[in-house]
């Protein structure tokens, strides 16, 4: 049968006057804060002197503090009292960059980091060295970039294998825009269900360049005997976020298809999922 063709850090100084520098593993070195937007002595806590005993009492402000410190006690005060959703997707990723910067202002890199890929969802899907070479970012940031996503995509799925997939198609139609919809190459994955349609496995079955990937129908219907599968939903991204079929994807599902009336597979559906975007071939009448 035939193949499926379709379409910064800097190294700290060695000065006498530095502070020692963190142990490694430990958080990212500390954001340069411009000397205006440093916190003051009493902001802190201390006070340089005693305060003149006729000197008049300091005009009251709007905020006790300016610093660092006190933005990100506020920005976890709303996070626990308001709920995540009174927090901006900037927000969301300030905060999460806390983890790898212990000190200094993490909005401006964090909306950096929006404005360069396009979106909160981007900034995590998006290739883990393509993260390490944007400035700003360093192994610790990206690795807490990473985690999130990784903890996303394994509750989304989670929650997929909880019950027959067949009843559960949002949840499902979500999972798989978060798994693969953004990726930048091409990507077959199959769905392996059991006689109840419940997911037995995911699995990535190949990965080719932005237009082309190779899918062998004997390789597909090879590992669902391995895994004692009855049913297929095949699943595939266009990097180009049009979901539209090719003739290739057409001709590849029915030969798919037509290996697993030999085997009794049955071949559900074949979902194109783009950025956000999805087509099912059981729903446009092409399986």
């Amino acid at each position: 049968m035939s193949a499926w063709l379709s379409s910064a850090q800097g190294q700290n100084g060695a000065g006498r006057d530095q502070p020692p520098s963190r142990p490694p593993g430990f958080a990212e070195a500390p954001l340069r804060l411009d000397e205006a937007t440093l916190p003051r002595a009493e902001d802190l806590g201390y006070e340089l002197r005693p305060p003149r005993p006729d000197a008049p009492p300091a005009p009251a402000t709007p905020f006790q503090g300016t610093g660092p410190q006190g933005h990100r006690g506020r920005m976890r005060e709303k996070l626990l009292e308001r709920g995540p959703d009174a927090l901006a997707d900037y927000e969301l990723l300030e905060m999460l960059l806390f983890f790898a910067f212990k000190q200094g202002d993490t909005k401006p890199l964090a909306k950096a980091l929006i404005n360069r890929f396009g979106s909160f969802a981007a900034v995590l899907a998006a290739p883990q060295q393509v993260l390490m070479e944007t400035r700003g970012l360093g192994p610790h940031s990206v690795a807490a970039l990473k985690l999130v996503q990784a903890a996303a995509l394994r509750l989304a799925k989670a929650e997929v294998m909880e019950a027959p997939v067949l009843n559960n198609w949002d949840r499902l139609i979500t999972y798989l825009n978060a798994a693969i919809s953004r990726e930048k190459i091409k990507q077959f994955r199959i769905l392996f269900l059991d006689s109840k349609n419940r997911l037995i496995a995911d699995e990535a079955q190949a990965k080719g360049t932005v237009n082309h990937t190779p899918v062998y129908p004997r390789e597909v219907m090879k590992r669902a005997l391995e895994l004692h599968a009855t049913a297929l939903i095949l699943v595939h991204n266009h990097p180009s976020g049009d979901p539209t079929p090719s003739r290739a994807d057409i001709e590849m599902t029915a030969e798919i298809k037509q290996a697993g009336q030999f085997f009794a597979v049955v071949v559900h559906d074949h979902l194109i999922v783009g950025n956000g975007r999805y087509l099912s071939f059981r729903r446009e009448g092409l399986l």
